[in-house]
Formats: C-alpha cells, structure tokens, sequence
C-alpha cells in the first residue's frame, strides 16, 4: 500500500477531513466529517492513517507524548460509509471488501503500535468501525448521551477493525459474542460498567475530560508508558505467566536506567513532585 502523505491530514476547505495540531505534547487528531456522522470513507480514512503516521514520526519536529482522538460533531463515528459501500458493491463486488485490508487494517496496526498513551473521546453514536477505532486506545471518555453497537451484523456482516479481538479484551468473551451476534445497542452507563469506558462526562464535554487526561499523560513517564503497552499487549496475545516475568524484568531494567526513573526516586525521597521528560 502506498505511503499517505501528511498533508492529507488536513481539512479540505470546507473544514472536512481529519485535523491535527500538537499542543503542550497532545497530538488531537479530530475526525471533521459531522454532517455524516463522521463516517469513515476514503478522504478521511486516509487522514486518519497519515495523522497516526504523522505521530509515529513525531508529529513533524513536535514532540508528541500523547493522543486524543476525537470528533467534530454530535457523533463521534457511525462507522463506514454505507453510501460509497454500496457504490464500490455496484462497481465490483469481488473487490468492495479490498478496503478492509488495504486501509481498515494498516489503520487500526499503526494505532495500537503507537508507543505513547492513546484517550478517545466519544459523544453520540460510536458504531461499527468506530467502535472499533475507539478500542484502539488506552483510556476511553464517553459522554452521557453515547450510545454503541457493533452493528455488522445488521447488514450481514461478521466484524472488522480488529472488533473479534479488542471487544472480547474489553468486555470479555460471553459479553462480546452477545453484543456482535444481536447487535444490540448499548448506553455509557452499560459501557463504564462493562469496563469499556473509563470515564462518563456530561454531554458535550467528553472532548476538554480527554484532552485534560491526555495532557496529564503527556507530562508523564512517557518510557514507562510505552512500555506498559508493551507489555499489556504481549499478555494480551496469550503469553504465559513465566514468559510475561520475564519480559516485565527486562522492562524494569530498561526502566531503571532512565533520568525519569532515577529523578522520581530522589524527589521523593526529598518529598517533592517529580518532573518527568520521557528518558
């Protein structure tokens, strides 16, 4: 697959697309397509990827040490576009589902090979590939009024967007066969109790509760966090107990040499706030 540029990033004129700006270490990447519901076609799925590419960089020359993904909008993503679905359906059914690994996948890979900390913000409708989106991040705010399914099966679908694997982590194997088999519609007070949200906010104010924790994150332990990832994501795929002590030693090691680790012991053996520069 061809490599998207990070001017695709950006808005077109008419303020759609995908933005990004970097701001005391936070990469915001907001979906910005909210008179459809930001659903997810071709525009700003490839915005998407360049903006998460762009932060794997570096953000340009900007140091980023954190995520929020959000959305413009009253929705956070209802998915993909049905609309030119059925267009590529009609066009050439034998490769309308290319899209799945041409561009879902790469998508959802490089957002959870991100090594910093990842909040998503979600109010309204966070459907289909959108949820999937959401539970490529680390830390979840959903506002009173979010609502979620999985929704596939609805148009005689399995899953995609990694749904199989991240759901069932999330919400554990019963739960998840459930909500992808009925396609049943779930509420924020369901999805905190699940454990798919970390945090409910008022309507209207899930995107300042995740940019207030993703900026708490970016002044962080930033080495730290990028190896807790590592590390949850190794035990996720199935290692076993001996194997994951081994691995969180060779972390602390790694850990312990750096200026964050040896700085926070001496402050706060002298009972002062550590400052944390990611090194």
């Amino acid at each position: 697959m061809a490599v998207i540029p990070p001017e695709a990033a950006s808005p077109d004129a008419a303020g759609q697309g995908v933005g990004y700006r970097v701001e005391d270490g936070v990469a915001v990447v907001e979906l910005r397509r909210p008179a459809a519901g930001n659903a997810l076609d071709a525009a700003l799925r490839s915005g998407l990827l360049a903006a998460v590419r762009r932060v794997a960089g570096d953000g340009d020359g900007e140091p980023v040490r954190a995520v929020l993904l959000t959305a413009k909008g009253r929705n956070f993503c209802v998915g993909q576009d049905l609309k030119e679905h059925a267009e590529a359906l009609e066009r050439d059914p034998a490769s309308a589902f290319a899209v799945v690994r041409a561009e879902y996948n790469p998508l959802v890979e490089a957002l959870h090979a991100l090594p910093v900390p990842v909040v998503v913000a979600v109010e309204g409708a966070c459907v289909g590939a959108g949820l999937g989106l959401a539970l490529c991040a680390d830390v979840r705010v959903a506002s009173d009024g979010a609502r979620f399914s999985t929704a596939f099966t609805g148009i005689g679908l399995a899953a995609d967007s990694g749904l199989s694997l991240s759901l069932a982590q999330a919400v554990g194997p019963s739960r998840a066969a459930a909500l992808m088999l009925l396609g049943d519609r779930f509420d924020a007070g369901d999805a905190q109790l699940w454990g798919l949200v970390h945090r409910v906010v008022p309507d209207g104010q899930a995107a300042a509760e995740g940019l207030a924790l993703a900026r708490r994150l970016a002044a962080g332990p930033t080495a730290a966090y990028g190896e807790v990832k590592s590390l949850l994501r190794y035990a996720a795929a199935g290692a076993g107990l001996s194997a994951v002590l081994e691995r969180e030693a060779a972390a602390q090691e790694r850990l312990g040499a750096t200026d964050d680790h040896r700085g926070a012991v001496r402050s706060f053996l002298a009972k002062e706030k550590p400052s944390f520069e990611g090194r």
